[in-house]
């Protein structure tokens, strides 16, 4: 069989095209397949959701720091400076900026700059062949590769609640359009616990919505530390969005101009419904089965090499499950095609991976969380290091006192993860990401010297109190010792 390419990526996503552009820079003969909807090239939407949510988001933050401003009397557009300013946002001219930033991105990604790097971009919907040999067929060519790899990305899983798909629904995608309705929704109920849940939730409530956030899980997120998710939880609360956990939808009803939901004990009314829960891999058009590639209603099924149940196709992304974080999927596209291009011997290690909820203060978080640890480990070997914002000099500069730092280390030094809440937390929390990766010790943090003020003094702040608890347990050892020796030189025995 004739070999066209090193590998053939069928993208999607963003992780699609990062992969092909990090296999063109190791030198490999590389094809790109992108999908089209209705014949036309779908660039725009999907890869680029996030961007233009994020960007709104920070659009929102700013209106809420001037409106924080003009209390304490920094703002003084008002017409009577005695009063209360209120400050608006203007939907339509946000929704140009977002636009505007997604624009400038998508030119630095578009087909001809990633052509241009030496992929083979073809734009067109195809499907896996296996006879005779194993082939992608797109556009009435056939597509023959050492190696592929899947990176179609997901769309959110709707789920089977009573009434839902007769009364109409978003998904997040969608809900920036509702703005262009002649009478735009006020009230809005968002399903789902998950990080871009969170963020619109409280986005929707800083432009001055009413917003519901419905969550089946007992904390805000699942498999996030207990105490941080509390305190995320309190500060939506204090913004105005109610939340309710550990609790269902069961029935969505409309009663004339208005959608009714029964979570748990309670009917809500509102104007608008968003789902926004667990996603399912875009794989439907792919002809999986026929290349014996296994996969189930959330992901596609994987090794820890990222190696599909068909040893020639490999898979990154949201795709393989997760949630849907770009960092994390650039980091299982470079392990996926390094296995797929040489010796296939990486494999995922997500310990040393961060995340993010990209709220306001943020929450971010890396490795093993206190709960975690303790099942893992001994829990007397375990040690918790909690630093809160307030301490900070430049979180009192900034009148950003909320927050808390938490690290999770061993008696030993070595940090097993970390939970931030507060200003800067994407930014402090790879400091942390990377000490875990090069196994460097709390003690060493210390010896940072950060700039004074600035955020990164919670680490020395963090390493100082370690050194103290652990001068504490030498001592209260060193007591121990001589007790016990003073016992055996005072005993008859």
């Amino acid at each position: 069989m004739t070999i066209d390419y090193d590998v053939v990526i069928i993208g999607g996503s963003l992780a699609g095209r990062y992969a092909a552009l990090t296999a063109s820079q190791l030198r490999a003969k590389v094809a790109l397949v992108e999908p089209t909807t209705n014949g036309a090239f779908n660039f725009v939407n999907a890869p680029y959701e996030f961007i233009s949510h994020h960007a709104l988001s920070h659009i929102s933050n700013l209106a809420k720091q001037l409106g924080d401003a003009a209390q304490i009397g920094l703002h003084t557009s008002c017409a009577d400076n005695s009063e209360k300013c209120q400050i608006s946002v203007d939907i339509p001219q946000a929704m140009l900026y977002a636009h505007g930033v997604v624009s400038n991105l998508q030119e630095q990604h578009s087909p001809a700059v990633i052509a241009a790097q030496g992929v083979d971009v073809i734009l067109g919907n195809g499907q896996f062949e296996s006879s005779p040999h194993l082939s992608f067929a797109v556009n009435e060519r056939t597509l023959r590769a050492r190696n592929y790899l899947l990176a179609t990305g997901s769309r959110p899983a709707i789920p089977e609640i009573e009434g839902l798909q007769r009364t109409g629904f978003l998904t997040i995608p969608q809900i920036w359009q509702a703005r262009s309705r002649s009478t735009p929704p006020l009230q809005w109920v968002i399903i789902g616990g998950i990080p871009q849940s969170i963020e619109l939730a409280q986005t929707l409530v800083r432009f001055g919505y009413d917003v519901t956030l419905v969550v089946e899980h007992p904390n805000i997120l699942p498999d996030v530390d207990s105490e941080i998710a509390q305190l995320l939880c309190s500060q939506l609360e204090a913004e105005g969005v109610r939340v309710f956990t550990n609790t269902r939808v069961t029935q969505v009803r409309q009663i004339e101009d208005k959608k009714w939901l029964q979570v748990g004990d309670k009917a809500i009314e509102t104007d608008e419904i968003v789902v926004a829960r667990a996603q399912q891999p875009n794989i439907e058009s792919l002809n999986l089965a026929a290349v014996d590639v296994k996969w189930n209603q959330r992901r596609l099924l994987v090794n820890d090499k990222l190696q599909t149940t068909n040893k020639r196709i490999w898979a990154c992304g949201d795709v393989i499950g997760g949630y849907e974080f770009v960092n994390i999927a650039h980091y299982e596209a470079r392990v996926a095609l390094q296995n797929a291009l040489f010796f296939p011997r990486l494999k995922v290690n997500y310990r040393h991976i961060p995340w993010a909820v990209f709220t306001n203060p943020m929450f971010a978080q890396v490795g093993l969380t206190e709960a975690q640890a303790k099942r893992g480990y001994s829990p007397d070997e375990v040690i918790v290091l909690r630093q809160f914002f307030k301490t900070l000099s430049a979180a009192q500069i900034r009148d950003e006192t909320t927050g808390m730092c938490k690290l999770i280390v061993l008696r030993n030094g070595e940090i097993l993860g970390a939970s931030l809440f507060g200003a800067e937390a994407g930014e402090l929390i790879n400091v942390v990401a990377m000490a875990i990766a090069q196994k460097i010790k709390v003690n060493r943090l210390a010896d940072l010297a950060p700039l004074c003020p600035s955020f990164s003094e919670i680490f020395e702040q963090a390493a100082l109190s370690w050194s103290q608890q652990k001068l504490s347990r030498n001592l209260a050892w060193q007591e121990c010792l001589e007790s016990f020796f003073d016992f055996r030189r005072n005993s008859k025995f």
